[in-house]
C-alpha cells in the first residue's frame, strides 16, 4: 500500500517477412490498500504492415487474492480497454476484460504460471467473447536468467481456436532492467505462422 511503479517495455519482432515495433507498452500500478492496487496501461505506438497508430487507455483493479494452499499466488482483474486509440490497432468501442494471474514456485528453480482471461467486445459484430487461456513452464538456469515454454489458446465464442506455442527467456541486466527473447510458433491453421521477437523491459520504483 502508498507504492507506485512504473514498467516499460519495447517490443521488436518480426513475422511473414514483416517487421512490427510497438512501445513504449508502459502499465503504472499504484498501491491503494492491502492487496488492492490501481493499474492504467498508458497508449502504446504500435507500427506494422496493417496500420500504425496508438492503442487505448486501459485502466483495471489488481486483488491478490493468495497465497492459497499449495503456495500457489493468485490475483484477480478487472478492468476495460476505452476507445481512446486508433481502431485499426485498438479496434472499435470498450473491450472489458477479467483476468485470473496465477503462479506456483516448484523446488530446483522451477516454477509453473498461468492465466485465464475473458475479453469482452460489445463492438465486434463476430465474437463479442473471447477466452484467453496460458500456461507455462519455466526454469531458473543462472541467478539472472530463466527459460520458459508457454502454450497460448485464444477461444472466441464464434469461430475456431487459435493456438500458440512460445519459449524463450528473460535475462536480468539489473535489478530495474530485463531483456526478453522468444519465438511463437502456430500450432493451427489461425496460428501458423513464425513469430520471432524480444523486448526490453525495464521497472522503476
Amino acid at each position: 500500500m502508498g507504492s507506485l511503479q512504473s514498467e516499460n517495455g519495447v517490443n521488436f519482432s518480426a513475422r511473414d517477412g514483416s517487421r512490427f515495433v510497438d512501445g513504449s507498452n508502459t502499465r503504472l500500478r499504484a498501491g491503494i490498500a492491502n492487496c488492492l492496487e490501481f493499474l492504467v496501461d498508458v497508449p502504446t505506438y504500435v507500427r506494422s504492415p496493417e496500420g500504425s497508430g496508438f492503442s487505448e487507455v486501459a485502466p483495471a483493479l489488481k486483488w491478490q487474492i493468495s497465497p492459497i494452499p499449495g503456495k500457489v499466488e493468485l490475483s484477480a482483474v478487472f478492468g476495460a480497454a476505452l476507445p481512446t486509440g486508433s481502431a485499426s490497432v485498438a479496434g472499435r468501442g470498450a473491450q472489458p476484460y477479467l483476468q485470473f494471474p496465477w503462479s506456483w514456485e516448484l523446488r530446483s528453480g522451477w516454477g509453473l504460471s498461468g492465466m485465464l482471461t475473458e475479453f469482452i467486445r460489445p463492438s465486434d459484430p463476430t465474437s463479442k467473447l473471447i477466452a484467453e487461456a496460458t500456461f507455462v513452464i519455466e526454469k531458473k538456469v543462472t541467478e539472472r536468467g530463466s527459460l520458459f515454454v508457454e502454450y497460448v489458446g485464444d477461444y472466441p465464442e464464434n469461430g475456431s481456436p487459435a493456438q500458440l506455442l512460445n519459449w524463450g527467456g528473460p535475462y536480468r541486466l539489473s535489478p530495474n532492467q530485463q531483456v526478453d527473447f522468444h519465438v511463437a510458433l502456430g500450432i493451427n491453421h489461425k496460428r501458423a505462422q513464425l513469430h520471432c521477437g524480444h523486448q526490453i523491459f525495464g521497472t522503476f520504483r
